[in-house]
């Protein structure tokens, strides 16, 4: 398999989070011994909790650039070591060791004042590390602004997921219009409908064939799947869901198309 950087984005509550985690579940059955990523990018760490995991916020992103910040702010930092260096240090330190993949929860940032400078370490440090792994795949933050930032501009294929409603549909364009306004050149941006009823397919059809874009792809519908629901109130991975799940079948199915 090529090294690929996926990232799963769309309205919020459309099961981002969910199909990022089936999609990790479908690599890690399908693909022995792939060196995989993942990167909650949502301050919410919703694969955190799609995974069963608990993670403190000292050990988020969030937390670490917080810290660090302090350091700067206080001048604690050693003299003789460039900033950078100290928060690559430190932002390697927080990815963690799962059984078969890695783990990087961004979490949320902490205290006023400005991030900019900080923020723009942490890109180049993120780029960076992604390069050591076949696959990353990012849960994006619900919205466009990551867009706005081209936060996705190193990303290779883009899945936006929507649900049968219109303002999903309504953020499934504008996500469509700010990759062309913004230059991001994705491979392949494939749109997944989440929990649509067979009967509410043909809309989401409709809606992509009003799309002018050769990279834009249907790449199918899931129904609404109520084992998942209680997984996820039961806090119980969704990596241990059965292969017979329904949810589950019909995006391997999906996937096994897509992914070599």
């Amino acid at each position: 398999m090529n090294k690929k950087i996926i990232s799963f984005s769309g309205k919020g509550g459309v099961g981002k989070s969910t199909l990022s985690t089936l999609f990790l579940k479908y690599l890690l059955n399908n693909f022995q011994e792939l060196e995989i990523l993942v990167i909650d990018a949502d301050p919410d760490s919703n694969i955190a909790d799609l995974l069963g995991v608990e993670i403190s916020f000292e050990d988020t992103i969030g937390g670490v650039t917080t810290s660090f910040k302090h350091q700067m702010q206080e001048g604690s930092l050693s003299p003789g070591v460039p900033k950078n260096q100290v928060l690559e240090a430190e932002v390697f330190d927080s990815v963690i060791e799962m059984d078969r993949f890695d783990l990087m929860v961004m979490g949320r940032s902490e205290g006023e004042g400005c991030y900019c400078y900080i923020n723009s370490l942490l890109k180049n440090i993120i780029d960076s590390i992604t390069k050591s792994y076949a696959i990353t795949i990012l849960d994006m933050p619900a919205g466009l602004e990551h867009f706005a930032r081209k936060t996705d501009k190193n990303v290779d294929e883009l899945f936006i997921v929507t649900d049968p409603s219109k303002m999903g549909f309504h953020t499934m364009h504008r996500i469509i219009e700010l990759t062309d306004e913004l230059t991001l050149d994705f491979e392949k941006i494939w749109v997944v409908g989440n929990g649509f009823s067979d009967g509410l397919k043909h809309l989401l059809e409709e809606e992509i064939s009003k799309i002018n874009s050769k990279a834009v792809y249907l790449l199918g519908v899931i129904p609404f799947d109520e084992e998942i629901s209680d997984y996820n109130f039961l806090g119980k991975s969704i990596l241990d869901l059965p292969e017979s799940n329904n949810a589950y079948k019909v995006f391997s199915s999906m996937l096994s198309k897509i992914i070599e």
